[in-house]
């Protein structure tokens, strides 16, 4: 009998003691005075979240909604304490003005079981600056003049791709149409490689690049495990082989920069900025130049530039098929501008459009690719103005989602109005209010080139086609929960048809 109670009271002690560690941080920021909702055991705050029951941007949005009165707002992640800011003086000094003190993301980087997890988005601040800026002279407006030859070529793909999907007559998917014209241009402008995505349905880039955001058993036992198990997930290491992501991105940027240096070939592309580091590695002192490190750096180009580009491309797609009025009034603009330029595009003509760019800044406003910026303290830190200090590494969110649909900043927040972007509107508003690519020195890299690619995509479509709704479009628009970036869920289905020129 004495035993068994020992077993139960063992059992006791440990539930308890497993009990203790699990809300023992739980008073963290009722002590500094921060508000915010009451955190359950195991999950923090973001159960929903967690359980693919609620979109990271709508728990957000909920929350920003809850306490719109107060700076910021403290929350949990499992017993991790996160700090969410609402107000954009602290948001400017996070981002801009105390940059140095929060230069980290705070992303995990595990080299050893995910080779291409050191790039720019994800390194800590010691290597992400030497490398922002030996890479950012490729994304100059110069360089992008100098690769817009390359998107017209693919545009030009787009055009003929879309004759064969309009003569089908069948509602179309805009996410894969998008997405291979997005990979072609980033496989021309980044590898120099001909992905033929949209005249070769089994591309090899293409395939990989689902495969990059796809929701798979293994995928998840991953980010489980280095999410909740990272010492754990470190040691797999050495005993798990490499993704078939990581073997083939690899082989492609090593292969064609070898081929490249054999054969003295230059191209205006982000493969030519990775030769001259390799050509030149005492340019960053203290990183060891690996080409796995390189290829990390053209990998997380490719996957962001397609993704986020492509997504972006499909909503405005869907915005404009819901309201044809700013529809017909875009092609209209399309029109006047190929007219006045004897049916050509160049470089400097499409930033002269100001409707399309009006159109593209409202579709990141109301779906901005990521929900939320991430940020840590590198040092103990007193936000101006309060009482509130925060110690080294605590976790800072910026939730872009909730700041862009904030009704007292954008009235009426669901509906889709481009004019909220002329310059008497953007005048009006704190910068900090709009941050589709984050703001400050570790803002988007290739933002300029998201735009332009995203764009160009857009002109294409638009000048000889429309997209309307049809019976398989989603109405209303809802977030995919279980999708690292904010996604449609299905899918976006338009009918798009041809117009008279």
């Amino acid at each position: 009998m004495a035993s068994y109670l020992e077993i139960l009271f063992a059992i006791v002690a440990v539930c308890l003691a497993l009990y203790y560690y699990l809300v023992s941080n739980f008073e963290f920021w009722k002590i500094r005075g921060v508000p915010g909702p009451q955190p359950i055991p195991l999950f923090g705050n973001i159960k929903d979240v967690i359980l693919t029951k609620m979109p990271m941007g709508d728990y957000l949005r909920k929350l920003h909604e809850e306490y719109k009165n107060e700076p910021m707002i403290g929350i949990f992640s499992r017993r991790t304490p996160l700090l969410i800011l609402r107000d954009p003086d602290l948001i400017k000094d996070v981002l801009i003005k105390d940059f140095s003190k929060f230069a980290d993301r705070g992303l995990p980087v595990h080299e050893k079981v995910e080779p291409l997890t050191p790039h720019l988005f994800n390194l800590e601040a010691e290597r992400w600056r030497p490398l922002r800026t030996r890479l950012s002279p490729v994304f100059t407006s110069g360089k992008l003049k100098e690769m817009f030859p390359l998107i017209i070529e693919c545009s030009k793909h787009l055009e003929q791709y879309l004759e064969k999907v309009v003569a089908k007559e069948e509602p179309v998917e805009c996410r894969e149409l998008t997405a291979k014209y997005t990979t072609d241009v980033i496989g021309s402008c980044a590898f120099g490689i001909e992905t033929n995505s949209l005249s070769d349905t089994e591309s090899e880039f293409r395939r990989v690049g689902k495969k990059v955001f796809s929701l798979t058993i293994p995928g998840l036992i991953r980010f489980r495990l280095r999410q909740d198990m990272p010492r754990l997930y470190n040691l797999l290491g050495y005993i798990l082989p490499p993704t078939e992501i990581t073997s083939f991105f690899t082989k492609v940027v090593v292969d064609t920069m070898k081929y490249r240096s054999e054969n003295d070939i230059n191209r205006p592309d982000f493969i030519n900025m990775l030769l001259e580091l390799k050509k030149h590695p005492d340019k960053l002192e203290n990183i060891n130049l690996t080409d796995t490190l390189l290829t990390a750096q053209a990998f997380v180009f490719f996957i962001a530039g397609f993704e986020t580009s492509s997504t972006t491309m499909t909503n405005a797609l869907y915005e404009l098929a819901l309201n044809p009025e700013i529809q017909d009034k875009l092609r209209q603009e399309i029109k006047e501008t190929y007219d006045k330029n004897n049916g050509e595009l160049k470089y400097e003509q499409i930033k002269s459009m100001t409707y399309l760019d009006q159109i593209f800044r409202e579709t990141l406003r109301k779906y901005p690719p990521g929900p939320l910026l991430i940020r840590q303290s590198m040092c103990d830190y007193t936000f101006d103005g309060t009482k509130v200090t925060i110690p080294k590494k605590t976790r800072l969110w910026i939730p872009v989602f909730s700041i862009h649909r904030d009704p007292d900043i954008y009235p009426n927040p669901d509906a889709f109005i481009p004019e909220r972007f002329s310059e008497e509107a953007i005048g009006t508003r704190h910068p900090m209010n709009y941050l589709p690519f984050g703001d400050g020195p570790r803002n988007c890299i290739g933002a300029r080139f998201a735009v332009y690619q995203s764009k160009l995509g857009l002109i294409t479509i638009l000048r000889n086609h429309e997209v309307n709704i049809c019976d398989k479009t989603l109405i209303p628009y809802v977030f995919d929960p279980a999708a690292f970036l904010l996604a449609p869920k299905g899918g976006i289905y338009l009918k798009i048809t041809r117009v008279d020129k």
